[in-house]
């Protein structure tokens, strides 16, 4: 029996054969452009995680060292200029229990955030993308639930041209929830709607039910105190804004819009949420931050640097005593880890 083989094929010409050798070249090409992409993600976002020597220990000040974009931590009572270095880069940090939020944004031409879930260790348990530029975040005193907040538009709270968008996530169940602003509202007693509704600053109580934030509209801002177990929200007060509660759960320091200058507009006070009684702190200038408690009796807030830094730590007493004194050089995103 004798076999029969195909004939070959017509032989390629010319242009034929060019066209075959310049796909097989941008195929190997395009393969090591994808692969050179893949490992340069990859690179960066092993120098933007924490050093594996860098934890959550306390008790220390952690915050955001502004001259490296990544996180640091110094002694509670270190000099302003000392710290240790080694954290994850974050825009915004905040941490509590065994639990760290960072939000980091990407650069684009439509910017957006990654809001980061990291463990006591500072490894990676969740990533969310949320379009927009990161402005605040919190994680509730038992580590379990966070929120953050991004601008969706514009990118300073001293204008009435901006957007916010407001997360809260609950680390119990997973659930998240992308935006706040369809939680029911409540102002003077009857239930309120309006398109130009912002929520922003949120901050939890210990029982991971009861938390406060800032909402704005119609050019009025609000203190609302809402719950997460019916998802409701009342407002309690006007002209506060950034509410940071007391590890007590007592009160409330806020910023408070004192000018039309919109280069200076805002005051720290504090307000006592059993009397609704405020005071003014020491800190005359402008805050544009959401403070944060460093115990019952001090609060610390970001303040543009001195000598070209971007950003200072001051701290104040919380009962409208002292003085401010410088806490880091070139620091921003205070929070004490116990």
């Amino acid at each position: 029996m004798s076999l029969r083989f195909p004939r070959p094929a017509t032989p390629l010409g010319p242009r034929a054969r060019i066209a075959v050798v310049v796909a097989a070249v941008l195929l190997l090409t395009g393969g090591s452009v994808g692969y050179a992409l893949h490992a340069s993600h990859r690179s960066a976002r092993q120098q933007a995680d924490a050093d594996a020597s860098f934890t959550l220990h306390g008790p220390a000040l952690y915050f955001r060292d502004t001259a490296t974009g990544r996180v640091a931590h110094k002694p509670l009572a270190g000099t302003p200029g000392a710290r240790s270095p080694g954290g994850p880069a974050c825009d915004r940090f905040y941490a509590s229990g065994d639990t760290a939020l960072c939000l980091r944004a990407e650069p684009g031409v439509l910017p957006k955030t990654y809001a980061i879930v990291l463990d006591r260790r500072l490894r990676e348990m969740r990533r969310i993308t949320v379009p927009g530029v990161p402005t605040r975040a919190r994680v509730s005193a038992s580590g379990q639930m966070l929120s953050w907040t991004v601008f969706a538009t514009g990118d300073s709270y001293a204008t009435t041209a901006f957007s916010t968008r407001t997360a809260v996530l609950d680390l119990r169940t997973g659930y998240l929830i992308k935006s706040m602003e369809e939680i029911p509202l409540t102002i003077d007693g009857v239930r309120y709607h309006a398109p130009d509704v912002n929520y922003w600053g949120v901050t939890f109580a210990r029982d991971d039910k009861r938390f406060y934030a800032t909402v704005s509209t119609k050019g009025r801002t609000y203190l609302v105190e809402g719950n997460m177990k019916d998802w409701s929200a009342k407002a309690l007060r006007q002209n506060a804004e950034c509410p940071s509660l007391s590890p007590d759960n007592t009160r409330i320091a806020f910023k408070k819009k004192v000018s039309d200058d919109p280069a200076a507009p805002w005051r720290l006070y504090v307000l006592d949420l059993r009397t609704m009684r405020e005071t003014p702190l020491a800190e005359t200038r402008s805050v544009d931050d959401q403070a944060a408690w460093l115990d019952d009796g001090t609060v610390a807030y970001a303040l543009p640097g001195a000598a070209g830094r971007a950003s200072d730590i001051w701290t104040v007493p919380a009962d409208g005593t002292g003085a401010p004194h410088v806490a880091v050089t070139g620091g921003s995103s205070p929070v004490v880890v116990g």
